[in-house]
């Protein structure tokens, strides 16, 4: 497909996601142990057969631009494919980029210059598999303005979400921003249709609503809350794609994971004995940075050590991981983590480097790079003692941010 181009948004603050992007764009925060979630959209590309892609970065993009350039480097400039991140430049003023419209517009001459059909436009936040040519061909089929992507979730996520309103034969008829008061789809009343943040543009079309949107001082230069809505009431032929999943069970699965609780919840997924979302089809293979570390390694069985036993279940474990000893339950840990004698973790994510010294209990935390539990430190059992030390989530999740020092 080398007549379409794509933009994947990747700059976004990740605020709700707070304290795992305080050093960190929200797409690079870590997930899955092994991955980032910049990885999902990027896959889901390669596997669609795009390979002009274009990432564009502003917020703390320095751990982001370092994992697409260790791990991502697999075109050529020389047969015109390749994945650029391309940071804010206040290419076209002294602004940076003020919104998700915004941001292509200040990339346009990168649209000029490449000249394609159609421009794909991501979201670089979502987990979820799609072949994005299902998508392009019934944009080109419809002989569509604008096609937005769309999956149904429950009303009672309506304030979380853009809703869109649909008529027949997929037609836009209306969008909701976020409603308290929902308006569901025509055969499930228990269920909304939400905008997935993935749109196909004819070119020349989105130039000119980019250009437009540009000279109102009074826009907030978003896609869903202002260029959409204005294309609407100006009659383009903008149409709904029903989201086809490619992770080969139901429900779809397609997971906005911007709040900690979110987050926490699309990871435990992963540890389930039947995941929701399936990391191990060869059909879809999901490729990401590998850290050169050695395989993953249990001490002690028992015996002579008594109940001194390196014990995983249902859980995780990266390479370069060594359970020394300690007992880890439902976990998923990152590459280099280390569970030392008669420590026990539950229900927890352990991103890279992180120690746990011994005889430390651990249950319903998210614990960040780097981090050294010293031993015999009690984690998630008493939370109004956490509270005094971490951040808590109020779902009861303990969030300890990359570096800090517990004694």
């Amino acid at each position: 497909m080398h007549d379409i181009i794509t933009f994947i948004m990747a700059g976004g603050k990740g605020e709700r996601l707070y304290p795992l992007t305080k050093d960190r764009a929200k797409p690079a925060v870590p997930f899955g142990g092994i991955y980032r979630i910049i990885d999902f959209p990027l896959n889901n590309c390669i596997n669609s057969g795009l390979r002009r892609i274009y990432v564009l970065t502003q917020y703390k993009s320095t751990s982001l631009q370092r994992h697409i350039s260790l791990g991502w480097n697999i075109f050529t400039r020389e047969i015109n494919e390749y994945i650029e991140v391309v940071p804010a430049q206040q290419r076209v003023g002294e602004m940076w980029y003020q919104g998700t419209a915004d941001a292509i517009y200040q990339n346009l001459y990168a649209i000029r210059q490449e000249n394609p059909e159609d421009v794909l436009i991501l979201s670089g936040d979502h987990v979820y598999k799609m072949d994005y040519r299902e998508m392009i061909d019934y944009h080109r089929y419809m002989d569509a303005d604008v096609t937005l992507a769309a999956v149904p979730m429950s009303k009672e996520l309506s304030s979380q979400f853009g809703i869109i309103e649909v008529g027949k034969g997929n037609k836009i008829i209306n969008f909701h921003e976020k409603p308290k008061d929902p308006v569901v789809m025509p055969d499930d009343p228990d269920s909304i249709l939400v905008n997935m943040g993935i749109y196909v543009f004819k070119r020349d079309v989105l130039i000119e609503e980019l250009e437009e949107d540009a000279r109102k001082k009074s826009s907030h230069h978003d896609f869903g809350k202002n260029v959409l809505p204005t294309m609407l009431k100006k009659k383009r032929k903008m149409f709904v794609f029903h989201f086809r999943d490619k992770n080969g069970k139901k429900p779809k699965y397609w997971r906005d994971i911007g709040t900690i609780q979110a987050y926490y919840e699309a990871n435990m997924d992963l540890v389930k004995v039947t995941p929701e979302f399936n990391l191990y089809d060869r059909d879809w293979p999901i490729r990401t940075y590998q850290v050169q570390s050695p395989p993953a390694k249990t001490v002690f069985a028992g015996g002579d050590t008594g109940d001194r036993i390196g014990l995983v279940l249902d859980s995780l474990i990266s390479n370069g991981c060594i359970v020394s000893g300690g007992k880890v339950v439902r976990s998923i840990l990152s590459p280099g983590v280390r569970v030392n004698s008669y420590a026990v973790v539950e229900d927890s994510i352990l991103m890279n480097g992180v120690n746990i010294g011994r005889y430390s209990k651990i249950r319903r935390a998210i614990i960040d790079k780097g981090v050294h539990v010293p031993p015999g430190t009690q984690i998630g059992y008493d939370i109004e003692e956490d509270k005094k030390r971490f951040y808590v989530h109020p779902s009861g999740v303990v969030v300890i941010p990359k570096g800090t020092q517990l004694s």
